[in-house]
């Protein structure tokens, strides 16, 4: 069951693609080739960007503390929304354009610090133990 599921989704998602786009060329004409062009370079600029933000997201979560899982997937949504802005269809740029416009989790530098050797201050006493002797 699980597979028809997915083999659903896997060819309804380039049908749907289709009929969108045949609908939408007959309303707006030329204009959507060119909106698929722009789409796929926006899409490319995005991808090669982050490419080498990632490394800088990485390197401001491990000097803030903050956890690195927030900063990967930060990258990974920005990743899939530049391959969706590629792939030529109306239904997958607005899939792209939520992706890219969901909050992003803010990193506050100095929020979480790393944990530091604490020192605890106390007396202490040794007692003898009378089994021992």
């Amino acid at each position: 069951m699980r597979f028809l599921l997915v083999l659903f989704i896997l060819l309804g998602f380039p049908a749907l693609e289709i009929f969108v786009l045949a609908q939408l060329a007959g309303v707006i004409g030329w204009w959507l080739l060119l909106w698929l062009l722009l789409s796929a370079f926006a899409g490319w600029t995005l991808i090669q960007e982050e490419k080498l933000a990632v490394f800088g997201r990485l390197f401001s979560s491990l000097q803030s503390g903050q956890p690195l899982g927030y900063a990967m997937l930060d990258s990974l949504r920005t990743l899939i929304a530049g391959v969706l802005l590629i792939f030529p269809g109306v239904v997958s740029d607005v899939i792209a354009l939520v992706l890219l416009l969901l909050p992003r989790p803010k990193v506050v530098p100095g929020s979480n610090p790393a944990p530091e050797e604490t020192i605890i201050e106390g007396e202490w006493q040794r007692e003898e133990d009378k089994r021992l002797k």
